[in-house]
């Protein structure tokens, strides 16, 4: 079997070593006896942790706060795992006062979720959900730092959104609005609101995600020439549905009409303004179901009074409500909904039930596919590294349980052994839980997905990945994880490696996480409950001895395994057990003459 080897180094580096987080003030120095401090340490097995949430009463149950209006479906799927508090239209001073008392928000567009409201948490709030597509109202930055998972409902939205679009661009272009009111107003002006076909004309896609790629698929339909312009989107789905990716520029000067469809971000912020609309087709026409801050609204009436822009018809707006005597909306050449994009019986349904699901899952420590501020992985890749996921944080939390009392943790090595391709192969997932696993032990710091490279940074931990490549069938993601913990001192001299690092080495074996070694020494036992390590003489009757003292004191044994360097040299008794033994138990094993060394570690 040859290997080869390529590494990266994760920039969490920073100048704040954790020598305050020994070991020393958690532990004895010498044999470690009582579990390290976490506040997942008593979780269900096999089951990854993202966050965890117990009411502040001690109760099972979580509070979620719904502070925008949600479809009944939802909210009654929410009902049915925690206390639901529907308080809509609340103020900000409000909304920092109650956020307090909450495990989860979900909130729609209208709701500001900024820095202020996860520092009045106090911790307490693991989840704010956003139920549509946009998150542009949520501060990403203070709910990584603060540990908070942001979910959205990209999908439920997507086919009324789009819809939206094309009804807008339709009633546009053929002034379906303004005749309306002319008609209701006792007018009968045919000719003053002559419209313009869609058939041959050219519609520029202003961002092709999920709603731009289904509103050009209807605008083919419309005998449109469809191109889109996108900086992140691939050529061959665009080329899929007929529709030809362009520059920017490009797609401005072509169009007779334009959609938008672009996230509100520092670089899309007024990005229709001045000096983008003129450089457009004179004539255009202009449809905005995405945010309303992607467009200059001062410089859109400039442009529609000097007959650049011929129409609008716009969804959104930058501030929502508009003023009642916004000139944009008073326009006549303008036609306005109130933020309709979602509005749907279907969509609302949808979105409320995505939207549940989504916090719900991610209260009870499932892997979401839909974070917005976490490594993104998709829901398939989640799948199959689910049981790896569980290992690696595994690992982490037994390195750190080895390293001797005053060592600071700095410097962390880990490999991974695949004979997938290194594009393959998403190890950011992987990274965070080791992080997780590494620090939890040793702090009173709440690690999860979200906030695991800022913690690690914050706390200068050093981490570099090694990935080996193998010779062989590529069908697991994974063969090995190895964990190795440089520059400490360790509490189980036999942990350390020939170069002097503590190493821990894993693998998942019919979905089960195992340790499969130690140090030097190849032991086998699933990472389940508890593990005791003994260095031992290997000699008969040393397995009986250690089951016998467990037994004795009701210490169920789940798994147990012996790894030696030779016939009646040392090795390494690695013992599963399902409860912690008390220290008189650890005594006895330590007193047994053959015993060199133990540790007791908990996971």
């Amino acid at each position: 079997m040859s290997a080869a080897a390529a590494s990266s180094m994760i920039s969490v580096a920073a100048t704040n070593p954790l020598k305050t987080l020994s070991l020393s003030s958690r532990s004895p120095a010498a044999i470690s006896l009582l579990p390290f401090p976490s506040r997942t340490l008593n979780a269900p097995r096999r089951r990854l942790i993202l966050v965890s949430c117990t009411a502040a009463d001690g109760s099972s149950k979580p509070t979620i706060l719904v502070a925008e209006k949600l479809g009944d479906a939802g909210v009654k799927l929410l009902e049915g795992f925690a206390n639901v508090d529907c308080s809509y239209n609340m103020t900000p001073e409000e909304l920092n006062t109650k956020i307090s008392l909450c495990d989860a928000l979900i909130v729609r567009s209208g709701t500001k979720v900024g820095r202020e409201v996860f520092e009045s948490s106090r911790g307490r709030l693991k989840v704010v959900g956003r139920a549509g597509v946009g998150i542009d109202n949520v501060d990403l930055s203070a709910a990584t730092e603060f540990g908070c998972l942001v979910v959205n409902a990209p999908t439920a939205n997507t086919i009324a959104a789009a819809e939206h679009g094309i009804a807008l661009l339709a009633s546009m272009a053929r002034n379906v609005a303004q005749s309306d009111a002319s008609v209701k107003a006792g007018e009968w002006k045919r000719n003053k609101y002559v419209g313009v076909s869609l058939v041959g004309k050219t519609l520029a896609v202003m961002g092709f995600g999920k709603v731009g790629t289904e509103v050009a698929r209807r605008a083919k339909g419309l005998g449109m020439r469809v191109i889109a312009h996108d900086p992140y989107a691939p050529a061959d789905r665009a080329h899929a549905i007929g529709v030809e990716l362009v520059s920017f520029d490009e797609a401005l000067a072509t169009a007779d009409f334009i959609s938008l469809h672009m996230p509100l971000t520092p670089s899309t912020n007024k990005i229709l303004n001045d000096e983008t609309f003129a450089k457009m087709k004179k004539g255009v026409r202009i449809v905005n179901v995405a945010r309303g801050g992607v467009i200059d609204e001062d410089a859109l009436v400039r442009a529609l009074d000097a007959g650049i822009v011929a129409q609008a018809a716009l969804d959104v707006f930058t501030k929502e409500p508009p003023a009642k005597d916004s000139p944009l909306v008073q326009h006549e050449r303008v036609t306005v909904t109130p933020h309709l994009g979602a509005s749907t019986m279907e969509a609302q349904e949808g979105v409320a039930i995505e939207i549940a699901e989504a916090v719900v899952g991610a209260l009870n420590g499932e892997l979401a596919a839909t974070a917005v501020n976490a490594p993104m992985v998709s829901a398939e890749v989640l799948t199959e590294l689910k049981p790896y996921v569980i290992l690696a944080e595994k690992l982490g939390r037994l390195a750190v349980q080895l390293v001797a009392g005053g060592s600071g943790v700095k410097n962390v090595k880990v490999s991974y052994t695949s004979a997938r391709a290194t594009d393959d192969l998403d190890t950011r997932l992987l990274r965070a839980m080791i992080t997780k696993g590494i620090i939890e032990p040793i702090s009173d710091v709440y690690v999860n997905l979200v906030n695991a490279d800022f913690t690690a940074k914050q706390r200068g931990l050093r981490l570099s990945e090694e990935r080996v490549l193998l010779d062989g069938s590529p069908e697991n993601p994974l063969e090995t994880i190895t964990v190795q913990l440089g520059n400490v001192e360790s509490k189980f001299a036999s942990s350390l490696s020939e170069s002097g690092e503590v190493k821990v080495e894993g693998r998942v074996k019919d979905g089960i996480p195992h340790l499969t070694k130690v140090g030097s020494f190849e032991v086998d036992v699933t990472l389940e409950g508890s593990i005791i390590l003994c260095r031992q003489v290997d000699q008969p009757g040393m397995i009986g001895t250690v089951g016998s003292i467990l037994g004795e004191s009701n210490v169920n044994v789940n798994f147990m395994s012996v790894g030696r360097i030779a016939p009646r040299k040392q090795a390494i008794m690695a013992i599963g057990v399902d409860d912690q033994p008390s220290k008189e138990t650890l005594k006895k094993i330590g007193e047994i003459p053959a015993v060199e060394e133990f540790v007791f570690l908990k996971l």
